[in-house]
């Protein structure tokens, strides 16, 4: 079926999503994001209306689909790009959108097409800049499960700043995006900061927030003086948590 939409012209797919039952469009609509057509995508995006609550479902699947897709275009990218800006969305769909948009980003980029598409430098100005504008704490949060999910090594600075000085939602969202990157990112900046946060130099922290800050400096080459201070630290915490950082570092011996 795929294979079919990828041959067919954007007036056939319309056609095609307008006459389908009501309980197959998801399908369809699935199966276009997967063709990645131009006309495929063109007909989802003359189809899809984001300021209709009726669309709903059907924006929640093309939304969920285009996440989750394998390898996306940039024009993918861009189709969600266009059909978030400047429209009335409910919050589920905005959310999903903005998540959509940071999972699109870091795959392009991990097919090497970071600073080659306009698309991907929309998607990350897209980002950075509804993050920096941010003022609610739920929004904080979405924009920086976005940033988690572009895996942008230039992020890393946003990241530890919100992880350091965010709320609770806020510093958990950070630390767990910065727990994706892979070892060569997590400098001796980075594990500064996971230090502060751990032993709690400049203010309180939730337990799974110190628990995620521990879990960074022993996942990614820790230093002895790291393995010994995070041992002496749990001689203060509950049973429950100690335990788990004993374990963490078992594990990491072994």
């Amino acid at each position: 079926f795929i294979q079919m939409l990828r041959s067919a012209k954007k007036r056939d797919v319309l056609e095609l999503l307008r006459r389908a039952p009501e309980e197959t469009r998801p399908f369809i609509v699935e199966a276009a994001v997967a063709a990645q057509s131009v006309a495929s995508l063109a007909a989802l995006s003359e189809f899809l209306d984001f300021s209709k609550e009726e669309s709903k479902s059907l924006l929640e699947k093309f939304l969920y689909a285009a996440a989750f897709s394998p390898r996306p275009s940039g024009e993918l990218l861009l189709l969600v790009l266009d059909k978030l800006d400047g429209k009335q969305l409910s919050p589920e769909t905005w959310e999903m959108g903005i998540v959509a948009v940071g999972s699109l980003v870091g795959k392009l980029c991990q097919q090497q097409l970071c600073g080659l598409q306009q698309e991907v430098e929309r998607g990350v100005e897209t980002i950075l800049r509804g993050l920096s504008g941010a003022g609610e704490e739920p929004e904080v949060v979405i924009y920086l499960l976005a940033l988690g999910n572009a895996m942008l090594p230039g992020t890393i600075p946003s990241l530890l700043e919100h992880a350091e000085e965010g709320p609770a939602a806020v510093t958990t969202t950070a630390i767990s995006a910065l727990q994706r990157f892979p070892a060569r990112h997590i400098s001796s900046k980075v594990k500064r900061a996971m230090r502060r946060i751990f032993h709690e130099k400049r203010k309180s922290y939730e337990k799974t927030c110190r628990l995620a800050a521990a879990e960074i400096l022993l996942d990614n080459h820790p230093s002895p003086m790291d393995v010994i201070n995070i041992l002496l630290a749990t001689k203060d915490m509950e049973t429950e948590m100690a335990k788990l950082l004993l374990l963490k570092v078992q594990n990491s011996l072994h």
